[in-house]
């Protein structure tokens, strides 16, 4: 029952392992249209172009979440110090890149809100 599980458990990380890869190759591809359109195009704005940067960092992010469950798969049955920290790495530059990506996406969310309102140097927001 032991060696069964082991197997079903290595087959489980194996098609995670498969998930992320496919993850990155699509945002890849992805991104490398969208620049390419951007170049060709009329130039974007600065917050567009930190937009495409982002999406970009989601599905890396989504492609690592996916590789840190396959990780923790590998790492259920007889788990080795290697694998341990491997899975450790994984999850410590996860939550990171999280916790960064968040706080860019608002950021460029503030900066996109500015860039479409209509600002007039002569506007005053006093009546004087």
């Amino acid at each position: 029952m032991q060696s069964l599980i082991h197997v079903v458990a290595g087959y489980v990380a194996l098609a995670l392992q498969a998930v992320a890869i496919v993850i990155v190759a699509f945002g890849s591809a992805r991104a490398l249209v969208n620049i390419v359109r951007a170049a060709v195009a009329a130039p974007p704005g600065v917050a567009d172009q930190r937009a495409e940067w982002l999406e970009y960092a989601r599905w890396l992010v989504a492609a690592l979440t996916f590789q840190l469950g396959a990780d923790i798969v590998a790492t259920s049955y007889a788990p080795t110090w290697d694998e341990l920290g491997r899975l450790t790495v994984v999850a410590i530059v996860r939550t990171f890149l999280s916790y960064f990506l968040d706080r860019e996406v608002e950021h460029a969310a503030k900066l996109r809100a500015f860039e479409r309102t209509d600002v007039r140097p002569d506007a005053s927001p006093r009546n004087d």
